[in-house]
């Protein structure tokens, strides 16, 4: 009996040879279709999709050629295999025509029965090579979409919901993950159908634990397993599995937490699709760990960039005070931008400024300007002169780094400021009815030696003021003088709470490509 029995079409009007050839085809375990003129054999060609077509070449309505050709001509039926035969057509010409016109194979009758099933059988060996290669192919081109798709994920469970769903898509099953998130604890994904949205759930908080044991241990690699229904519920008691599941977990060094993938065991896995597994938990390993690796990167980025903030901003009589530090969604770099807000005896100090660049490096040289900023006003209150003295600190200590700065000095009980700046985006003031952006001031600090202007203005009672870094307004595609105009617009309703104007304002812009800081000030009398 045949291994690998197939669906086969034999098409011809003489029930006579419609019968010998179908009883030879059944002897050998094939399932056969009969049709009995052309227009008939096209219509059950594309109703069943036969692994083959045994094809009389003479047909009443339509010639056998004709019916090749358009089986051939047809993208859905196109690599179905067939074979003419003909006791009338049998020239060397005859068979060059058939084969011309598509077919895989050409017999010439009388046909001995051992030749016929021995043509039928290696056109159907050839068919299912074709049949794999292209389904092989298939699945790596998947496997490389959905290795893409899960690299590019931006959240954690975007990446496990890449993998689990391009799992099921590719091997045509159940399938389902384990990870631990970025919070440390262990989450499941699953999809029940495929094509099916996925569906997270909490486990144990030992489930890897207890998966790493029957597989892998504590070693770092890929190994494969296997559980039954019931083995596979101790595991994980709120699965959704019907059966028996086949698996794979990764780990990529010793230390670091496994994934695990796996689909339900429908049918064995062929070694082709067992390897697509665990090629796709590989990725989903190598992923989620440069994931957490950027998390802990980034808060530990976070950490750094606010230590480097006041600690404490001061609270005088008549003047309501808001400020903002917002680092970019996506760098894990520590950026340049800083504010200070310190007391001068009756006065205080404000100044935001941005080093050029994100770095460790940067980051320093805005700690030190900052740190060189509160030493040098204890004693310098004339701003043109501290700034020059920050122009030399960083043109002195780091040579070709350069930064914007603006310090105001304001009398709380008077609204009267002074003003210095160096290159940064002037500050938008409020009052009266109207809100403007002052003077850009002179040359960003460490260029070139710069005597610095001071200049003087006043915030009116309940006027406002506000001062930020570039990081707000800076987009690829928009003029600045529109975004500009943008913050003008909106520091028109700065309103009577300052706080609730500065969350309006980072959230009118959206998560930015680079650090924000801002400061607003109001005078409340």
């Amino acid at each position: 009996m045949n291994e690998n029995p197939a669906t086969i079409l034999v098409v011809d009007d003489t029930p006579t040879k419609r019968y010998i050839l179908g009883s030879w085809l059944r002897r050998v375990g094939h399932e056969v279709v009969e049709a009995t003129c052309g227009q008939e054999a096209l219509e059950k060609v594309r109703a069943i999709s036969p692994d083959l077509v045994i094809l009389d070449v003479r047909l009443p309505d339509i010639d056998g050629y004709e019916v090749c050709e358009r089986i051939k001509g047809d993208p859905t039926t196109a690599a179905i295999p067939v074979i003419q035969i003909s006791a009338h057509a049998i020239s060397v010409l005859d068979r060059a025509h058939g084969l011309d016109r598509g077919a895989d194979g050409y017999m010439a009758e009388p046909i001995e029965p051992e030749e016929f099933i021995a043509t039928v059988q290696a056109t159907l060996r050839y068919y299912r090579a074709r049949q794999r290669a292209e389904l092989m192919a298939h699945r790596l081109g998947a496997l490389t979409q959905v290795t893409l798709k899960i690299n590019a994920s931006a959240t954690f469970d975007q990446m496990l919901r890449a993998a689990v769903e391009g799992t099921a898509e590719i091997l045509d099953r159940r399938a389902g993950a384990l990870a631990m998130g970025l919070d440390g604890r262990t989450r499941r994904c699953s999809v029940i159908v495929p094509g099916d949205e996925a569906i997270y759930q909490p486990v144990v908080p030992d489930a890897l634990d207890r998966v790493s044991a029957i597989a892998l241990g504590d070693a770092a690699g890929t190994a494969e397993f296997s559980a039954t229904l019931g083995e596979w519920l101790r595991v994980v008691p709120n699965a959704t599995i019907r059966i028996g599941m086949f698996g794979v977990i990764s780990r990529t060094r010793v230390g670091r937490t496994p994934v695990v993938l796996g689909v339900e065991a429908l049918e064995d896995l062929d070694a082709d699709e067992a390897n697509i597994l665990k090629q796709l938990c590989q990725a989903l390993a190598i992923a989620a760990d440069a994931l957490r690796t950027y998390a802990e990167e980034h808060l530990i980025a976070l950490t750094l960039q606010r230590s480097f903030l006041p600690s404490h901003i001061p609270s005088p009589a008549g003047l309501e005070l808001a400020v903002r530090y917002q680092p970019a969604v996506d760098n894990v770099e520590v950026g340049g931008d800083f504010y200070e807000v310190m007391r001068l005896g009756d006065r205080l100090l404000v100044g935001i400024g941005d080093v050029q660049g994100h770095s460790l490096h940067a980051a320093t040289i805005m700690a030190e300007l900052r740190h060189a900023l509160r030493a040098l006003a204890v004693e310098e209150r004339d701003l043109g002169r501290l700034m020059g003295r920050l122009n030399d600190v960083l043109r002195h200590y780091h040579p070709g780094m350069t930064a914007t700065v603006c310090l105001l000095l304001m009398d709380t009980a008077t609204g009267e400021i002074e003003m210095a700046n160096a290159g940064h985006i002037p500050p938008v003031i409020v009052g009266d009815g109207e809100a403007v952006y002052l003077d850009w001031g002179n040359l960003l600090i460490g260029a070139a030696p710069e005597r610095y202007r001071v200049d003087r203005l006043r915030i009116p009672p309940e006027g406002a003021l506000l001062m930020f870094t570039d990081g707000l307004i800076e987009d690829r595609d928009v003029p600045l003088d529109q975004s500009l105009e943008v913050v003008r617009t909106l520091a028109m309703s700065a309103g009577q709470d300052l706080e609730a104007f500065c969350d309006r304002l980072i959230d009118h812009f959206g998560p930015r490509e680079d650090d924000v800081a801002i400061v607003a000030l109001r005078r409340t009398c």
